[in-house]
């Protein structure tokens, strides 16, 4: 089992900044791709952005130019810069990571870890 903790959430006023951070953790686990999703209330939730192993990145359209998303892979975190920030970006934000976990009965591979949340607030 691979366990994800955000931090660095909280409020910010319009076109300031935020920078989220996200540590994986567990035993015997390797990580395909790691990244931040969002929900916003009485909203599904969606994807910011997205980093594999490999150094591919995807950003929503919403957040091109403001967020940069970067990864240490051989400390299993990710963060998220998260720069302009407005109101719009209201909303829990939780980290995904994409994983294979090896075990004695044999590997899972792509399964889905998340952590907890954290929120960011922007006021205008």
């Amino acid at each position: 089992q691979v366990q994800l903790v955000e931090s660095g959430g909280g409020l910010v006023q319009s076109g300031g900044s935020l920078r989220l951070s996200c540590a994986a953790s567990g035993s015997s686990f390797s990580i395909n791709a790691i990244g931040w999703y969002r929900q916003a209330p009485g909203k599904q939730r969606e994807l910011v952005a997205t980093i594999s192993n490999r150094g591919t990145i995807n950003y929503a359209d919403a957040v091109k130019g403001r967020f940069t998303i970067s990864s240490d892979n051989s400390k299993n975190t990710a963060d998220l810069q998260m720069n302009d920030l407005k109101p719009e970006d209201t909303a829990v934000y939780y980290c995904n990571a994409d994983v294979n976990v090896y075990s004695e009965i044999g590997p899972v591979l792509g399964a889905q870890s998340w952590g907890q949340g954290t929120q960011v607030t922007v006021s205008s």
